[in-house]
């Protein structure tokens, strides 16, 4: 009986000794090797870096495009899931149970789910550069011409430092959406119709029908997408380093914390630093993600 046990625990414990090492070598370790970087002045050309200890967190403390950054993050990480998480819980309910008659959803709603899925097939940078000739401040960019074309000023929706944070972020809520659409959808598809039919036959609305069933039923995946939503809140950059041409925006009013990594690491060569920030970074992904599943911690509903 023993034996048996034994040579169980030593088969499983060889099938899974090889993700674990990958696992040790390819992920653990580089953040070992980053934490240790940032406490060095390496630029990325000498074998033996200098130790400095801190000293690069207290130089970030008086960076104001750091903070800029950490102010640009926190911003997406407020607004980003918030927006999507509410227009994507709208069209599945339209999609699912606001058909006319009775709680079905509405006609090709299939057909809707795969147009509003279709932002996800295109790869970010394309979806950059995309946007980028929507924007376009001339008359030749789809927003500005019509515009322009009524004898109204152009608007600069990537060169206008009031305007250009809300641009990128207007275009990633238009890419995230559709995935989310199809999430919920698939959640409102496990959910039992008869429930939805004894509250409409109680009398209860299409308002009550989503606060009082949906909503709460639904609650597990909407805490999934918040905490997938807000990772992709905190770790940016495609999108932003594209859309701006690498600039961070007009007076960096969108850089982010990715792109500050990449432009200290790569375009001035302060890897110490640059690991510094993503140190940081590292800290608010991790302390955001176990601060959402705490709060939002609830009873599961049976059903």
């Amino acid at each position: 009986m023993i034996f048996n046990r034994y040579r169980r625990g030593l088969f499983i414990t060889s099938f899974l000794a090889a993700p674990v090492i990958l696992y040790l070598v390819y992920v653990i370790s580089p953040y070992i090797q980053a934490f240790y970087i940032a406490m060095t002045d390496w630029r990325g050309v000498t074998a033996t870096p200098r130790f400095i200890g801190l000293d690069n967190f207290e130089r970030l403390l008086g960076d104001g495009t750091f903070w800029k950054a950490v102010s640009h993050n926190g911003a997406l990480l407020l607004l980003l899931p918030l927006i999507t998480i509410v227009i994507a819980l709208f069209f599945a309910f339209l999609l699912n149970v606001g058909g006319p008659q009775g709680v079905t959803g509405i006609r090709g709603s299939k057909f809707y789910r795969v147009v509003f899925f279709f932002p996800q097939v295109l790869a970010v940078a394309v979806v950059a550069v995309l946007f980028q000739q929507v924007f376009r401040p001339d008359g030749s960019g789809m927003l500005n011409g019509p515009l322009m074309a009524l004898g109204l000023p152009p608007i600069g929706f990537l060169s206008d430092p009031d305007v250009a944070f809300w641009s990128v972020l207007g275009v990633m809520v238009w890419q995230a959406v559709g995935f989310y659409v199809v999430l919920f959808s698939a959640g409102l598809a496990s959910i039992p119709r008869d429930m939805f039919e004894a509250a409409q036959i109680d009398g209860a609305g299409r308002l009550s029908l989503f606060f009082r069933i949906t909503l709460p039923l639904l609650w597990d995946t909407v805490q999934v997408a918040w905490v997938y939503l807000g990772i992709l809140a905190l770790d940016v950059f495609a999108i932003v380093w594209v859309m701006t041409d690498q600039h961070g925006g007009p007076d960096f009013s969108t850089t982010v914390m990715a792109a500050e990594i990449y432009r200290n690491a790569f375009q001035y060569f302060r890897f110490g630093y640059a690991s510094a920030l993503g140190v940081v970074m590292f800290f608010f992904t991790v302390g955001f993600a176990i601060l959402s599943l705490r709060l939002s911690r609830r009873e599961r509903i049976e059903y």
